[in-house]
């Protein structure tokens, strides 16, 4: 197998993270640290379930609803949940990771915002999402309408 064909990862996507308050922590990061908000993603309830932050074309901030303080039962500690890693072909980077033994956490499936993915994780347990976005998903949506924005500046 080339080095070519080994090579899963074309960049970062993004960095997820689960918030205590997610409306505060999404005014904090446009507000205070100058993000800009890509889109939003409801639950089945209508409740809010992830804000998605615009950091540059095709790298965002994931920020995930329903956080609590270690020692709740049967909730999700706040801060760092998994990061993601953005690839062109989420065939061949999964016939890769699997090639190459690593684990499979979840097969190929098609996300929320359209996006296609897998999951694996390194050998501390960090949780590794692997993500394709063709140009219906929500973040290839975004990255065009940011870019068209700056052009117009």
């Amino acid at each position: 197998m080339s080095e070519q064909d080994r090579q899963t990862v074309a960049g970062l996507s993004h960095v997820a993270i689960r918030t205590r308050d997610i409306l505060e922590s999404a005014r904090f990061y446009t507000e205070v640290l100058g993000l800009r908000e890509a889109f939003r993603m409801h639950r089945e309830d209508g409740t809010l379930a992830t804000v998605y932050m615009f950091i540059a074309p095709g790298q965002y901030l994931e920020l995930f609803s329903g956080g609590t303080r270690e020692g709740e039962a049967g909730k999700d500690v706040i801060g760092f949940c998994h990061i993601c890693l953005m690839t062109k072909d989420i065939r061949q980077s999964y016939e890769a990771v699997k090639a190459a033994g690593g684990p499979i956490d979840r097969e190929i499936q098609q996300g929320q915002s359209k996006c296609r993915m897998f999951w694996t994780h390194d050998p501390d347990g960090t949780q590794i999402e692997m993500m394709e976005m063709p140009p219906e998903s929500l973040q290839a949506q975004a990255d065009r309408r940011f870019a068209e924005r700056s052009g117009n500046d």
